[in-house]
C-alpha cells in the first residue's frame, strides 16, 4: 500500500489486533475516532476481516504484519504505520501467547521461557521504547499534543499458576515496566498505564473453559461472569481519551473485582 496524507485523526498501533481483546480495541478505538494500525502475527485473514469490519463502520485501519518479539519487525511496523498515516498517538501492547505446554514449572523448557519473554516481556518493552521516541519527536515538532502507551498485562502477574510460570513472570515485570516508562516519560507529555484483564473469553481461555466456568460458579470473583474483551477494550479507550490526565503508572483491573482479597 502507498503512502498516505498525514492524518488528521489521531493514530493508535495494536498489536496482537487480529483477534480476541486485541481486536475488540481496534474496532473500539476506531469507534473513538482513531486510525488504527492492525498488527498481526500470521493471520492475514482476521487481521483483513478486523480491518473490513472497521472500514464498514465508516473507521479507517491498515493492516501491519510483524512479529512483536523481532526487532526488526519492530522497527518496520511503526515506519510502516508513520509512512500510512504521519503519526502515533497511542501505542496499545497487547501481543501475547501463553506458556508453551503449559508444563509443570518443575518441567518448565528454556525454548518456552525464550519465546514466552521474547514476545510478552521483551518485545513489548522495546516497541514501548520505538514509539516513545517517535512521539517525542512529535510531540516536539507539534505534530500530536500528547502521547499514550497501554501495555495490557494479565492477572496472572499476581495470581500464580505453577504450569504457566513464565507466562506469569513475564506479565508480573509489565507492572515494573509501566512504572519505569511512566516515570520517564511524563516530562514529555506521554502516560502510560497498565490493563489487567481477569478471566476473558477468548481463543486463548478457550481450553479451560471448563474449569474457569465452574470457578466463576464458585465465586472466584464478585461479579460473577465471563469478562469480554469488549470490557478491556473499554477500559483502553478511557485511558485513551485522556480523561484521567493527572494519572500515569496506573493499573486498571478488568477482573470482575478479581483482585479483591476476600475472607
Amino acid at each position: 500500500m502507498t503512502s498516505t496524507a498525514k492524518s488528521s485523526k489521531p493514530v493508535a498501533l495494536v498489536t496482537g489486533a487480529s483477534r480476541g481483546i486485541g481486536r475488540a480495541i481496534a474496532v473500539r478505538l476506531a469507534r473513538e475516532g482513531y486510525a488504527v494500525g492492525v498488527n498481526y502475527h500470521s493471520n492475514t485473514t482476521a487481521a483483513s476481516e478486523v480491518v473490513k469490519e472497521i472500514g464498514q463502520a465508516g473507521g479507517q485501519a491498515v493492516p501491519i504484519q510483524a512479529d512483536v518479539a523481532n526487532a526488526a519487525d519492530r522497527q518496520g511496523m511503526v515506519a510502516d504505520l508513520l509512512e500510512r498515516f504521519g503519526r502515533l498517538d497511542l501505542l496499545v501492547n497487547n501481543a501475547g501467547i501463553t506458556s508453551i505446554g503449559r508444563k509443570d514449572l518443575l518441567e518448565a523448557t528454556d525454548e518456552s521461557w525464550d519465546t514466552v519473554f521474547a514476545t510478552n516481556l521483551k518485545g513489548p518493552f522495546f516497541l514501548a521504547q520505538l514509539a516513545a521516541c517517535k512521539m517525542i519527536e512529535l510531540i516536539d515538532s507539534q505534530a500530536i499534543n500528547r502521547g499514550t502507551i497501554i501495555n495490557v498485562s494479565s492477572i496472572s502477574a499476581y495470581a500464580v499458576s505453577t504450569n504457566r510460570a513464565d507466562y506469569c513472570m513475564a506479565k508480573a515485570a509489565m507492572q515494573m515496566m509501566t512504572w519505569l516508562l511512566a516515570d520517564r516519560l511524563a516530562e514529555q507529555r506521554i502516560l502510560v498505564y497498565e490493563v489487567c484483564p481477569g478471566v476473558i473469553a477468548s481463543d486463548m481461555t478457550a481450553p479451560v473453559k471448563d474449569k474457569y466456568d465452574k470457578l466463576i460458579a464458585d465465586g472466584m470473583s464478585p461479579i460473577r461472569r465471563w469478562g469480554q474483551p469488549e470490557d478491556v477494550a473499554t477500559a483502553v479507550a478511557m485511558l485513551a481519551s485522556g480523561a484521567l490526565g493527572f494519572t500515569t503508572g496506573e493499573r486498571i483491573n478488568v477482573d470482575g473485582g478479581f483482585h479483591i482479597r476476600r475472607l
